[in-house]
């Protein structure tokens, strides 16, 4: 899954326009363009599509949070030079304040049961014997439970 899935498919659910998008960037700590948004949505067939960094996702899911949760006291987040789906999927569930039961209630919703135990794993630090990488279909499954969830149509 690429990072320009995961942006096109929060915007979808969530129903950012540019003008969002683009503050929620600001928010992260990044200045964008509504070129460089546009360029970002767009589909890989498209000659003007580019592919948006890591990095440049962490801002993105940064502000996010910050737009969501509120601005923390103190240092402000530093944006990861990677990204991983494992990580992806800590900053959502920081965003939208899940618990662990609201994330397996959203993956249950598209048919993907997984334990708890099994969820907490993608939570652990790398260096963990029980760390488990989050798969591309797992965060794709949970992205569009996330639509179901949250978009009314």
């Amino acid at each position: 899954m690429t990072n320009n899935d995961i942006i096109r498919s929060l915007r979808y659910t969530f129903d950012f326009n540019d003008d969002k998008m683009i503050a929620l960037f600001a928010l992260g700590g990044k200045q964008v363009t509504r070129a460089e948004v546009s360029d970002w949505l767009k589909r890989e067939e498209d000659p003007e599509y580019k592919g948006i960094y890591d990095k440049d996702l962490a801002y993105f899911l940064n502000g996010l949070i910050m737009d969501r949760r509120g601005k923390k006291e103190g240092v402000e987040p530093v944006a990861e030079k990677t990204l991983s789906n494992n990580l992806v999927l800590r900053k959502l569930k920081i965003a939208l304040d899940m618990k662990d039961e609201d994330i397996l209630e959203v993956l249950a919703s598209m048919n993907v049961n997984i334990s708890k135990h099994e969820l907490s794993a993608f939570f652990r630090k790398p260096t963990q014997k029980q760390f488990r990488l989050l798969k591309d279909q797992i965060l794709r499954y949970f992205l569009r439970g996330l639509q179901k969830k949250y978009r009314e149509d």
